[in-house]
This record gives C-alpha cells, sequence and structure tokens, in this order.
C-alpha cells in the first residue's frame, strides 16, 4: 500500500515579511459509518485494490499470491443497495507469488496461459445486502475464457475524501474460494490444492 509522508509543517511562505504556516491534516480521513457513502459510479482504485490467493502446497505449507492494479466500475445505488454492481477487470501480467520461477510455470498454459487470455473478469449479476455493512454478491467469474458463478462474502471498511486528490473513496473487504480445476488449471491437483481461498481488498474513487 503507498504511505505518503507529509510534515507538520507542509509549507512555509513569507510574503510582506509574513511567515504562513500550512498544516498538514490530521487524523485518518476515512470512516467507519457506512451512512456517509455517496451513492453513484465509481472507479477501482488500482493502487489499492488487490486479490490475495492462496492454496495448499503438499499439505506442508499454504502460500500465497498477488493480481493488482484491476480497472473497472462500481455503481452504488444507496436507495436500493440490491440494485448496486460492480465489474472489474484484471491483467494476469500483474500476478505475483515472490518466486520468479512459479510466476513463469503460472503464465504458461498449465494455469493462466496469459498469452492466449491475458484477463481475468468479475462481473456481478446479484448482490443481497446482509446487515448494515455486508453484503452477499454473486458474479460470473471468467479465467482462461471459462466464467463459472462466484459468489463473493464482502464488508464495507470504510469511506471519505481523499485529501491528495480530493475524491471521495470508499474500500470494501471480500472472501471467498474456487476450484481452480472448475478454469482449465487442474495441473497437479490434488498434489497442490485444488481450492484457491481468496481475499480481495478493494478500493473505489469517484
Amino acid at each position: 500500500m503507498r504511505k505518503y509522508l507529509i510534515p507538520t509543517a507542509a509549507l512555509i511562505a513569507i510574503a510582506g515579511g509574513t511567515v504562513v504556516i500550512a498544516q498538514a491534516p490530521t487524523g485518518v480521513p476515512g470512516t467507519k459509518d457506512v451512512a456517509k457513502v455517496t451513492g453513484g459510479t465509481y472507479k477501482v482504485d488500482g493502487g489499492h485494490t488487490q486479490v490475495v490467493f492462496a492454496w495448499d502446497h503438499m499439505g506442508f505449507t499454504n502460500n500465497m499470491g498477488t493480481i493488482a492494479e484491476p480497472t473497472g466500475t462500481l455503481t452504488l445505488d444507496k436507495a436500493n443497495p440490491a440494485a448496486s454492481k460492480v465489474s472489474v477487470e484484471f491483467a494476469i501480467a500483474n500476478l505475483r507469488t515472490g518466486v520468479t520461477k512459479l510466476d513463469e510455470h503460472l503464465m504458461k498454459a498449465d494455469f493462466f496461459d496469459a498469452a492466449k487470455f491475458p484477463t481475468a473478469t468479475f462481473v456481478s449479476t446479484s448482490v443481497k445486502p446482509e446487515g448494515a455493512s455486508g453484503a452477499e454478491i454473486t458474479g460470473n467469474l471468467t479465467i482462461k475464457g471459462i466464467t463459472k458463478p462466484v459468489t463473493l462474502d464482502a464488508e464495507f471498511y470504510g469511506a471519505g475524501t481523499n485529501p491528495m486528490n480530493k475524491q471521495e473513496n470508499v474500500g470494501f473487504v471480500a472472501t471467498g474460494s474456487i476450484k481452480r480445476s472448475e478454469f482449465g488449471m487442474g495441473y497437479a491437483v490434488p498434489v497442490v490444492g485444488d481450492a484457491i481461498e481468496l481475499k480481495i481488498i478493494a478500493g473505489f474513487q469517484k
């Protein structure tokens, strides 16, 4: 996550013998109050959105990777939350595990076949509000040209105005799971786990 370090005295200007000090914003601009979220269409904040995926390796370890910098939109309908919708596209080239040889293998036909299928997409088909700040989001996930329904449990994380760009931001965390074999990636199953656990950190802005 990008961190911005801002000194307390961000600017000292001398004009007509007067020293003017512009103070940096204090406190966290985001709020956990879901009532502060505004409706409308947001764009994915690619710099603060990523999918974290985890799998079992031979029963020895639980390994992880990420896919970041997606594009897409979120339409929030405050009057009728069930009418809200989200559409996101991920470039497979942005996948990272921290292991170069594994990343290279994942790009090949055994797995994502990125040369032929360079993107993965998720398009919501229904949103069911749960409690004050959660929702069950069902949608179509397309990987390697194969589309399957997937359900995610999403929870509101925070909202507010970003003091850097003055845009309204809203964030969510969602979890779910898929079987990679259902998307044409059954290589080494069951020695390497079929189940892929997902955690999506999703940021949007308008």
